[in-house]
């Protein structure tokens, strides 16, 4: 048996596509809602999802909060975002595949394609993008990160099953560039923690606990990338995925999204980086430095690690 948690907050456009990509293989649907002011919660229900609502802090914190507290007795958990969609393929390798599983296996990773402007975007170290998704009740947990938050196990063993799964967002360029507004100051934050150890940080993700894939890449972020001046760090990081992993091969829509996502993105992270890092300089202590970083970015700076008053993973960025 299956739970799928699925985080929303105003996705009227996707939640019934992501409710009915799971339907072949979950016992029980989750819909977790940060007080959405559309359709969201009435479609869920509709489809029968369970619809819990919860205040928002970062998408760490409400999984976890769902893990801890939905009422859950299916024996494994699916992280699904809203604007993600479960192929049939994928649906049916579930179904059939994860009863057969030894006890000794606790995690499954998947391969996510990601579709821009209608594209499926197969270059560029884009895909495919592994990731832990599946896990079973008890033996897993999410990272408490601002940005890039991972699903861990903290035993057992993790395989892989193929298939279609696709991250599909159906809204426009302006969301887009938006949501990665977001994105990038909540990165920065945890840049600033690297740096200056502001809260305490989340440091679970490891080869033996999670995707490998994922592993590498945050120990070349952390280790290398953000050690690097961000004009010369984000303009090598979009060459060397548009001409090296070759993500012209994308074609036009490709352009767009690896100038927005591996160049701009990126080099807007590091410019807030210096903007917020500036802005504390002079500051007395961490108290002072965690209020003006809070008014700054309009995040509510409690400790990802240490939630007030909540439960114990772009994302995937």
């Amino acid at each position: 048996m299956i739970a799928v948690i699925i985080l929303t907050h105003n996705e009227e456009l996707h939640i019934a596509r992501a409710i009915q990509s799971v339907r072949p293989f979950a016992a029980e649907i989750f819909v977790i809602d940060a007080y959405s002011t559309d359709r969201t919660t009435e479609i869920a229900q509709s489809l029968g999802a369970v619809v819990l609502s919860h205040r928002w802090v970062n998408y760490a914190q409400q999984f976890q909060w769902a893990v801890d507290n939905a009422p859950i007795t299916s024996d494994w958990i699916m992280r699904l975002d809203a604007d993600e969609v479960i192929e049939p393929d994928l649906a049916e390798t579930i179904r059939l595949q994860l009863p057969t599983l030894p006890a000794a296996v606790t995690g499954i990773t998947l391969a996510r394609k990601h579709i821009f402007m209608d594209r499926w975007i197969r270059h560029g170290g884009r895909y495919p993008l592994t990731l832990l998704r599946l896990f079973r009740r008890g033996c897993g947990r999410i990272e408490q990160r601002w940005m890039d938050e991972h699903i861990v196990v903290e035993s057992g063993r993790i395989v892989h099953f193929s298939g279609g799964f696709a991250d599909h967002n159906l809204k426009d360029l302006s969301f887009f560039i938006d949501k990665h507004n977001g994105y990038a100051s909540r990165e920065a934050l945890d840049v600033l923690n690297q740096r200056h150890d502001l809260f305490t940080r989340d440091g679970s993700l490891s080869a033996g606990s999670s995707a490998r894939q994922a592993g590498l890449r945050r120990l070349i972020k952390e280790r290398i990338y953000n050690r690097i001046p961000f004009p010369l760090s984000s303009l090598g990081y979009f060459l060397f995925r548009y001409i090296f992993q070759l993500g012209f091969l994308d074609g036009r829509e490709g352009a767009i999204y690896h100038g927005l996502q591996a160049f701009w993105y990126r080099f807007l992270v590091g410019a807030k980086v210096l903007e917020l890092e500036r802005a504390i300089a002079d500051l007395p202590n961490r108290e002072a430095r965690l209020r003006r970083l809070a008014e700054l970015t309009g995040l509510k700076l409690e400790s990802p690690a240490e939630p007030s008053g909540q439960g114990g993973e772009s994302g995937d960025v």
